[in-house]
């Protein structure tokens, strides 16, 4: 809890505790959110979002509205680095996000680092309740205070619950003014706390090497968040387009603190859990916070043997297949249970080998056979592209 040294909010932080009278936004403004961070499923980002604009919308007469496309007053995008308006973002730390004030060139452009660690209602990343609130003060008007403990101080600070100084209140009343009463007001509900933290942070002490995806058998692979994750060890390596990313391989804790120190397989689920096995047991987060496990396999209708690979099959995740030993069941993500505790054989998947150490599909409906990195690359060779299991009936 606290102050984050060197984590500035804004690229270019003003210090004047109130920007000029702006009202340049309707009372009923239009949101859109472009790209959502990797991290988080999209519904919980436009929860997030919806919460921040409302510690504004309670004191002032705005309303805020998302819309899926077309114009709107405020504009939201998750990017990274260059992005088009003179103010780079510099990877993890550091810049976490700018917005544009009312009446300028970018008025009601409101842009994310889509490197931070983003979090929801915990302290193991960098909060995005917190930030977005922050950042649409900006895009409404308000400059940086030297207040503290308000909203609109210029430094990353995470507190719950999320609310205004006076400060903030008098400033953003002064630029909209204040809500009209409401002639049958409903009593207001409590605000859900946020549940604590599973996990502390930890301090890993990685003795050995960086394995080299050149000459490595990974351990894991899942398209997570649109994006290729590979496992090796206690390193992941992070694909977007075909591209790997700076800074990888990286530690996986440090996406995803309490995970094993290697991992036999993961998938997403189609509610956005991640799922980890590592011999006997599982573990699941959702985004990069842990919510249960270790739990033994056998609660699953899995056998205690360790899971070799986990694929999840078509455009909606609604199939999801679980390799161990030369056999595979079908799992059930939404009863937590495989269709039938007997196994069926590999044999019903056409040209894949017995044992597999990692499988996923791509957008061309292949399998990975092997994984190759050249300079920031990712080069993958395929098994010819499959339909499905040959006598899988749904």
């Amino acid at each position: 809890m606290g102050d984050r040294p060197g984590k500035y909010l804004e690229s270019s932080p003003e210090s004047s505790p109130l920007g000029p009278p702006a009202r340049g936004f309707p009372p009923a403004e239009q949101c859109l959110i472009i790209r959502f961070p990797w991290q988080l499923v999209k519904a919980k980002v436009r929860r997030t979002i919806e919460e921040a604009l409302k510690v504004w919308s309670d004191v002032t007469p705005l309303t805020f509205t998302e819309v899926q496309e077309g114009r709107a007053d405020i504009v939201i995008d998750f990017t990274r680095y260059w992005h088009g308006d003179n103010l780079p973002f510099d990877g993890p730390g550091g810049i976490l996000a700018h917005a544009f004030f009312p009446k300028t060139h970018r008025e009601g452009d409101v842009h994310f680092d889509y490197d931070e660690t983003w979090t929801i209602g915990n302290n193991l990343g960098t909060d995005l309740l917190q930030v977005a609130a922050h950042e649409f003060g900006h895009v409404l008007g308000l400059q940086h205070t030297a207040v503290s403990k308000s909203l609109m101080s210029p430094f990353y600070i995470f507190r719950y619950p999320l609310s205004l100084s006076e400060d903030d209140k008098q400033g953003i009343q002064y630029l909209y003014g204040k809500p009209k009463l409401d002639p049958d007001p409903t009593p207001p509900q409590p605000a859900e706390l946020p549940q604590p933290d599973l996990e502390t942070n930890e301090i890993t002490n990685v003795e050995s090497v960086q394995p080299d995806a050149c000459d490595t058998a990974f351990d894991a692979a899942s398209t997570i968040r649109g994006e290729l994750f590979f496992f090796k060890s206690r390193y992941v390596w992070r694909l977007r387009a075909g591209k790997l990313q700076d800074g990888y391989p990286a530690l996986a804790s440090r996406h995803w603190q309490g995970i094993p120190s290697s991992v036999d397989a993961t998938f997403e689920d189609p509610l956005g859990n991640i799922w980890f096995f590592q011999d006997s047991q599982y573990w699941i987060y959702d985004g990069e916070r842990r919510v249960s496990g270790p739990t033994p396999l056998v609660e699953l209708g899995l056998p205690a043997s360790p899971v070799q690979a986990a694929l999840v099959w078509g455009a909606e995740k609604n199939k999801i297949y679980i390799f161990s030993g030369g056999n595979y069941w079908r799992f059930n993500p939404h009863t937590r249970q495989v269709d039938n505790i007997y196994p069926r054989t590999m044999a019903d998947w056409r040209g894949v080998p017995q044992e597999i150490d990692a499988a996923f599909q791509d957008e061309f409906g292949q399998c990975s056979r092997r994984i190759q990195t050249s300079d920031q690359e990712m080069v993958t060779e395929s098994y010819p592209a499959l339909t499905a299991p040959n006598k899988e009936s749904d």
